[in-house]
């Protein structure tokens, strides 16, 4: 099922299936700002990662001595999200531990997706919630992709991503296999932008650590038109885009936690997680993406 939040500026559509954002288009131009999963180059839109980010170790998590096969980004953009209720700005949609899923992730959980759209800013709020007699670890994290170029009069390098101050990105190394390497290194010193071109991304994702920065956006040079996403709450913040010859989208994502790292143990507990949950508490996170022009 898809739902539909509309104001004045932007029509936004989003999908009970992963309580994905599936489109953000513009009232005044029809222009559509979120990638439209061309499975040629990569089939999804605006997934959220849930019960953990990125890879585990072995392709698997290990519980109380026993396996629980895992694979990239956890199961929660894959499931039937249901609906909570619904106005013409705001949605809230749920997943609920169930028996399919416990056969994947062991723990009793609450997962809700809070839309609210304000004039040209459109917000995912993420609750976790334990309703369960134990602790609940798990992993969180925001997905988008972003249409870039913004349209065909443009190309790759009419954009670049532009940070709200000054920084020295630290980049935190999972290459080649997705599972940290133990490596990490500068992209830049004293920098606020970063150049977008067709070969950024050859060598796959950029996890970065160590920013100050309010927010980090894909701008298009010489003009007002940009997507802004909030990074402040976050740890940690990729960007990313599909190996092509050319660009077709941007990633900006916001992480609570990391993937596994190669090598190491499969332990669910020895895991980098968002959160440890004592029965009854939850956890919340706010995205909060503001399309421009």
């Amino acid at each position: 099922m898809e739902y539909v939040l509309e104001n004045a500026r932007l029509k936004v559509t989003v999908s009970s299936h992963g309580a994905e954002p599936v489109s953000v288009v513009y009232k005044d131009s029809g222009r559509e700002c979120l990638w439209q999963a061309d499975k040629s180059v990569w089939g999804r839109h605006a997934p959220i990662l849930f019960p953990y980010t990125g890879k585990l170790p072995d392709g698997k998590m290990v519980v109380d001595g026993k396996e629980y096969p895992g694979g990239q980004h956890g199961f929660a953009r894959d499931m039937e999200h249901a609906l909570v209720s619904q106005e013409p700005d705001k949605l809230v949609l749920e997943l609920a531990s169930s028996p399919e899923t416990l056969e994947r992730f062991p723990f009793p959980f609450l997962l809700r997706s809070t839309f609210t759209l304000e004039e040209n800013t459109l917000r995912h709020t993420l609750t976790v919630e334990n309703p369960g007699q134990g602790t609940l670890q798990f992993g969180l994290g925001y997905h988008p992709a972003f249409v870039c170029p913004f349209d065909g009069d443009h190309d790759t390098e009419d954009y670049e991503f532009r940070f709200e101050q000054m920084e020295s990105p630290l980049v935190i190394d999972a290459r080649p296999k997705g599972l940290l390497s133990g490596k990490c290194y500068y992209l830049g010193t004293n920098l606020d932008t970063i150049p977008l071109t067709d070969r950024l991304f050859d060598n796959d994702s950029f996890c970065f650590t160590n920013l100050k920065s309010a927010t980090l956006g894909i701008y298009e040079k010489g003009s007002d038109r940009s997507v802004v996403c909030s990074i402040a709450p976050f740890p940690y913040t990729l960007i990313w885009s599909a190996l092509s010859q050319k660009i077709h989208f941007v990633c900006i994502e916001p992480w609570h936690s990391l993937p596994g790292v190669e090598g190491g143990t499969s332990e669910w507990s020895a895991q980098a997680a968002a959160a440890r949950l004592a029965p009854g508490e939850e956890f919340s996170t706010t995205l909060a993406i503001t399309f421009n022009g």
